[in-house]
């Protein structure tokens, strides 16, 4: 019962004492570049909120005319006017765009070609996440509707545009969670067979496909695309989700500011000589000395692992696994290896800690048990 007391007190702790690595590893640094944009005109979809606010501040600060496209007319025009007084940049503009209806997206794109003679910036940013089952206006299921569809019908309408305002760039804005998607061509809309985080991982995957072509036919063209994963950040995505509120609240130590998650999406938008690298995905962009040291950290990381991993096989006298376990072996680390390097560093941190909370755990009842006697 005290070994057990000694746990939950110890727990707390290990986790203040490693939060800062952890938001640091997660952080992942921010955009460097020092490029100013006066004359430039930029569009982010769901600025209203979050990453996509963060985006529009920053981009109105370094001088450029920044519309908000935004659902919510009301809460865009508060940010926007915040956005003026902290940039001191009156060029902060908001035009109603609702991305589940292609009216809506047509109308938009109808009076900005009418409005502006230029677009260099397009980052489309918007999205929702673990929905309950809808369709929007057209009969789209919700995810792919919104996070896919209505932004690749915009790109299309502004991208003659794009192409007169030369150099310019796309951002689509991923995800992580496009490992899990697949592109169900039998079940587009859901109607088959519906899982709500899937379907955002789907949506997520069709985003990186989509900047991946994109960035194909307009090789040459002067006009470039990139897709990013911003990282874990607390934003208003999880609305829709009890349980994503709750694990977000209880993680939020580690989870990224809107701010910090706004920083790869600036990146591939400002970022001098990044047209060589059209089509990618950007995950933790910043190559640098802090990286460097990541991988050290991975290395060591990956030799505690090896070394606990021999450690239980010689304690359980299974030196030699069956020919199964070798199977699911092999796939575990080909999975594992799959992910980011500073994803895998964290997930051979949360083994490390664990690990060290087993060593407390037992030498704290060991010690209990000889000189208390419990």
């Amino acid at each position: 019962m005290i070994g057990v007391l000694l746990l939950l007190l110890l727990l707390p702790f290990l986790l203040y004492i490693a939060a800062p690595q952890i938001r640091k590893m997660l952080s992942s640094g921010v955009c460097t570049s020092t490029i100013q944009l006066p004359g430039k005109v930029a569009v982010v979809t769901g600025a209203n909120t979050g990453i996509g606010k963060e985006t529009a501040k920053e981009l109105a600060q370094r001088g450029a005319r920044v519309y908000l496209a935004c659902r919510d007319v009301q809460k865009a025009e508060l940010v926007a006017r915040e956005i003026q007084i902290m940039t001191g940049n009156q060029q902060v503009l908001v035009r109603k765009l609702d991305l589940a209806d292609t009216k809506s997206i047509r109308a938009f794109a109808k009076g900005f070609l009418a409005e502006e003679k230029h677009l260099h910036i397009l980052i489309n940013n918007a999205g929702v996440m673990m929905c309950p089952y809808s369709k929007t206006a057209d009969g789209f299921e919700m995810h792919m509707g919104v996070n896919h569809l209505g932004h690749f019908l915009l790109t299309h309408l502004l991208l003659e545009k794009l192409k007169e305002s030369t150099p310019s760039r796309v951002v689509n804005v991923s995800s992580l969670a496009h490992h899990l998607g697949r592109i169900h061509f039998h079940n587009l809309q859901g109607e088959k067979f519906y899982h709500a985080g899937l379907a955002y991982c789907h949506s997520k995957l069709a985003n990186i496909l989509f900047t991946q072509e994109l960035a194909r036919r307009l090789k040459g063209s002067g006009v470039t695309a990139y897709s990013v994963h911003p990282g874990t950040v607390n934003s208003e995505l999880v609305r829709h989700s009890s349980l994503m509120r709750w694990i977000w609240w209880l993680f939020s130590f580690f989870i990224k500011t809107p701010q910090q998650g706004a920083q790869t999406s600036l990146y591939c938008a400002l970022t001098e000589g990044l047209e060589v690298l059209s089509g990618n995905h950007f995950s933790f962009f910043m190559v640098s000395f802090e990286e460097q040291k990541l991988l050290i950290l991975m290395k060591s990381h990956l030799s505690i692992f090896s070394f606990i991993t021999c450690a239980f096989g010689v304690l359980s006298k299974k030196l030699l696994p069956s020919p199964r376990s070798q199977r699911f072996i092999t796939v575990f680390f080909q999975q594992f290896y799959s992910f980011n390097i500073k994803f895998r560093s964290m997930i051979l941190l949360f083994f490390f800690l664990n690990f060290i909370l087993f060593i407390f755990y037992t030498a704290g009842s060991f010690f209990l048990n000889i000189f208390i006697g419990v």
